[in-house]
């Protein structure tokens, strides 16, 4: 791991050189696509050895060994016209489907909004020498890569707006673990990101592989959508080197983009495990294709609403979503309501601050609902600090091990949770709590006397109640300086 630790930092010093370079997102996404070529053809060199018949959809002198692998091969102003008018503009216009060409289609959809932006060919020859090092056809450093390939992922938290791509990996396996995905049923990420809540499930898929039948199961029903080039770059990559052979079924776009009233019953799944984006806002015109009682701009509320509608019956989420969804109103209020009377949202964990820091310190909370089956009751669990941590960071984060309680705790969903039991940790409101709540699913723990309150009115009154306080203290502290004033002018008279 320390060799290609220190393989990864000189290739990022090299880059740090050249004047088209600006900042952490570009040296990755630089990075990325040259990695995710050298991925390629690591496993198109197995695929040769496997299958007499294989034809690569890279053409012959595009494939990375033909121009790459030779640490004496084309340089400077050769290699950067190479790369800008042949290797780019021949990839982002590869023919082919999903379906007739599911290799150059990956290529393509990896390469049709990526960007070249080393302006030295001299140095680029230096990074593609160095990722030479690197042999993905060892499964001891491939396995030793994909850890390193989490600490890139990690480093995007650094990045600016790329952090929200990164979900803490105790988060996803938390999630992956309780919803429990089962080989043969259609997982589905409708805001991919890097892939971690996909990764997590191959993982956890794999382990019920016991021979080359049910491991093509596994290979296609894997199912993703990203919406920004970077992540969807960065989550192809992932996939490989997770034993994806070929992820065409990770597709660039926006999921929200395609009209609810389109989705068909084969395109219905079992299981979604997402992060939505939160905080953002869509483009005019997408919340057209949504009914008109939920229709909204904003992206996390449109991801809820499509998340329940493209579940198959009996089918079972995991998602995170803000406070702010808990206890809003409005169009919120609608989306919960239809939420509850279609789904069991049986658990929701609430999550202390810092789980996302840097990116944000919004609180945040994690919904696990079935769809099918109204909901009767919402168990809720908040995790707590473990001891002697008073904020997570980007060097401390949130850990596997933490969530050891709620595992314990869990039961199981066809017993309706009968072994749960209440703490100061856990506690369930029923349907009729929450109705007469106005749909507010942010119920605070009654076993805690510090509990924080966000019901919309409680937080209007205690608003109010600051405001005349501070007016107050402004009446007080004029008649403080009126009256020395009226004094200091009386001393000047006398």
């Amino acid at each position: 791991m320390s060799n290609l630790s220190s393989v990864i930092k000189s290739i990022q010093d090299i880059m740090r050189q050249d004047a088209g370079i600006n900042g952490d997102a570009q040296r990755i996404e630089q990075m990325v696509w040259l990695l995710f070529l050298k991925v390629f053809d690591a496993l198109e060199e197995e695929l040769e050895l496997t299958r007499d018949s294989y034809i690569s959809p890279v053409p012959e002198r595009l494939r990375w060994r033909n121009w790459a692998a030779n640490p004496e091969g084309i340089t400077g102003d050769t290699l950067l016209n190479f790369v800008n008018n042949d290797l780019f503009t021949t990839l982002k216009n590869l023919g082919g489907d999903a379906q007739r060409n599911p290799r150059g289609h990956v290529v393509r959809s990896v390469f049709e909004d990526a960007n070249n932006f080393m302006k030295s060919g001299h140095l680029l020859r230096q990074v593609i020498n160095k990722l030479g090092s690197i042999d993905f056809n060892r499964k001891a450093q491939r396995h030793q890569f994909n850890d390193l390939y989490e600490k890139i992922l990690r480093d995007l938290q650094s990045a600016g707006n790329a952090g929200e791509f990164y979900t803490p990996r105790a988060v996803t396996q938390f999630m992956v673990d309780m919803v429990n995905p089962r080989l043969g049923e259609k997982v589905l990420d409708p805001a991919t990101g890097t892939g971690g809540f996909l990764v997590c499930a191959i993982e956890h898929l794999r382990r019920q592989v016991q021979n080359t039948e049910q491991e093509a199961t596994l290979q296609n029903c894997i199912t993703g959508v990203e919406k920004k080039q970077l992540p969807h770059m960065l989550c192809v990559t992932n996939l490989m080197l997770h034993g994806i052979e070929v992820p065409s079924l990770i597709t660039h776009g926006n999921t929200l983009a395609r009209p609810l009233r389109e989705v068909t019953q084969a395109d219905r799944v079992d299981v979604v495990l997402t992060n939505p984006p939160f905080g953002g806002v869509e483009e005019p015109g997408i919340e057209q294709g949504f009914p008109s009682d939920v229709r909204t701009k904003e992206t996390a509320d449109l991801f809820l609403v499509l998340i329940k509608h493209i579940l198959k019956a009996h089918g079972r989420a995991a998602l995170v979503l803000p406070d702010g969804t808990l206890f809003g109103e409005g169009v919120k209020t609608r989306i919960k309501e239809q939420l509850l009377n279609e789904c069991n949202l049986h658990t929701i964990v609430r999550l202390p601050n810092g789980v996302f820091a840097p990116y944000t310190g919004i609180k945040t909370n994690l919904l696990f609902f079935t769809k099918g089956t109204p909901t009767q009751e919402v168990w809720y669990y908040e995790h707590p600090y473990p001891p002697g941590v008073k904020n997570y960071n980007k060097t401390k984060p949130i850990r596997i091990e933490e969530f050891d309680a709620e595992k314990a705790w869990w039961g199981s969903e066809a017993d309706g949770f009968a072994s749960r039991q209440e703490s100061e940790r856990a506690w369930r409101v029923n349907l009729d709590q929450i109705k007469a709540a106005g749909y507010n699913l942010d119920q605070k723990n009654p076993h805690a006397e510090d509990a924080v309150s966000h019901n919309p009115e409680q937080l209007l009154a205690d608003y109010a109640r600051l405001q005349g306080e501070a007016q107050a203290l402004r009446d007080e502290l004029r008649d403080i300086l009126a009256k020395s004033l009226a004094i200091c002018q009386n001393n000047q008279v006398g």
